[in-house]
């Protein structure tokens, strides 16, 4: 079972933020599979499905992204998830816009959200996908990152979201390696 999990904030007031971008790619990914993140309990919206012959959990938790990793390591346990088969899609600021990276490990590097699942996975040591969304000195990192795209912006976003979902997609039938080799530099 592999658990694929977006990163963001609950409410409408968040929706289409920069720090909404792996709620985003989540949405995304639903609708290419024609799937509808219909299950809200546990503090988490989700769907269970099979693609690719892989049983699949599209995940988006609710408890706000500084505390996702309370509902991560929830479904982990829950589901007897393997650490090797989560992905986890954030925003990243050092990152231009339009652009990602694939790591299979790594540190927090001052995401919040980030730090909150090693803190309950207990370990750095799992997957990401991390969506650029560039990073604008001039204004306050949190007013930033819980600021919207620009219509300029919003094309480029478009474009990722599609690419994103694409890694996703990729991440269910292929070893991490592959899948890095594959997209980290294109």
């Amino acid at each position: 079972m592999k658990l694929i999990v977006g990163l963001g904030n609950p409410g409408k007031e968040y929706n289409n933020t920069r720090h909404n971008i792996g709620f985003m790619v989540i949405d995304a990914l639903a609708e290419k599979k024609d799937v509808t993140l219909d299950v809200n309990k546990n503090d988490a919206l989700y769907t269970q499905t099979i693609i690719d012959g892989e049983k699949v959990i599209l995940l988006k938790p609710q408890r706000y992204i500084n505390l996702s990793g309370e509902v991560i390591s929830e479904f982990i346990n829950y589901y007897k998830i393997d650490i090797d088969d989560i992905l986890i899609i954030n925003d990243d600021l050092d990152i231009p816009l339009g652009s990602y990276k694939l790591k299979s490990h790594g540190s927090s590097a001052g995401h919040n959200g980030l730090k909150n699942i090693e803190s309950h996975l207990k370990t750095a040591e799992y997957k990401r996908l991390k969506i650029g969304i560039s990073n604008n000195k001039s204004i306050d990192t949190k007013n930033y990152v819980l600021g919207f795209f620009s219509k300029d912006d919003k094309k480029i976003v478009d474009e990722m979201l599609d690419k994103a979902s694409d890694i996703a997609l990729d991440f269910i039938k292929m070893d991490f390696l592959s899948l890095m080799n594959k997209y980290n530099g294109s």
